[in-house]
């Protein structure tokens, strides 16, 4: 019998140690195109074309099972959120760029699968602060389609490039 529970109690403990190595897969994109009409607008809406890039993402994102989607609190990046959002019935949470990977964003993502939605001058720099080097360098204003997948599973970090056309 002390061998019976011996044997509960270790794979109970393996199963939980194994467990907390969860792996975090982090999308990441830049907003799409906005508008760019009035150059004083420092917080514009999608055009016709980032509406239809916007709609883009949602359709290749449709087999991507999120558990979360961050968005600055900006029109364009609100609105480049939103079709993905509606489609897998999930709430945009807001982030601040100036705090992107902080200690309390890892705890909430851990072991989940998450599309974060930036700009050109933060996207990068967020993916090469999960991965802890400098892989990418900012992007173009004029670049809306790359799409940034970074995985951690515990101490191993992969990442991958990909552009949407």
């Amino acid at each position: 019998m002390k061998n019976f529970l011996f044997l509960i109690v270790f794979t109970f403990t393996l199963f939980t140690s194994c467990n907390s190595d969860k792996t975090t897969t982090y999308y990441l994109i830049r907003h799409a195109e906005k508008d760019r009409t009035d150059k004083s607008n420092r917080n514009p809406n999608l055009n016709k074309s980032g509406q239809e890039r916007a709609r883009k993402w949602a359709d290749h994102f449709k087999n991507v099972p999120f558990d979360a989607i961050y968005s600055t609190n900006y029109n364009r990046t609100i609105e480049t959120a939103t079709p993905t959002a509606k489609d897998k019935n999930l709430e945009i949470l807001k982030y601040n760029p100036s705090k992107m990977y902080d200690s309390i964003f890892q705890q909430e993502t851990k072991g989940k699968t998450v599309l974060v939605v930036g700009h050109s001058n933060t996207t990068p720099i967020f993916a090469n602060k999960i991965l802890g080097s400098k892989k990418y360098e900012n992007m173009d204003d004029d670049n809306n389609a790359n799409l940034y997948i970074v995985t951690v599973s515990g101490d191993k970090k992969t990442s991958s490039l990909e552009t949407l056309q």
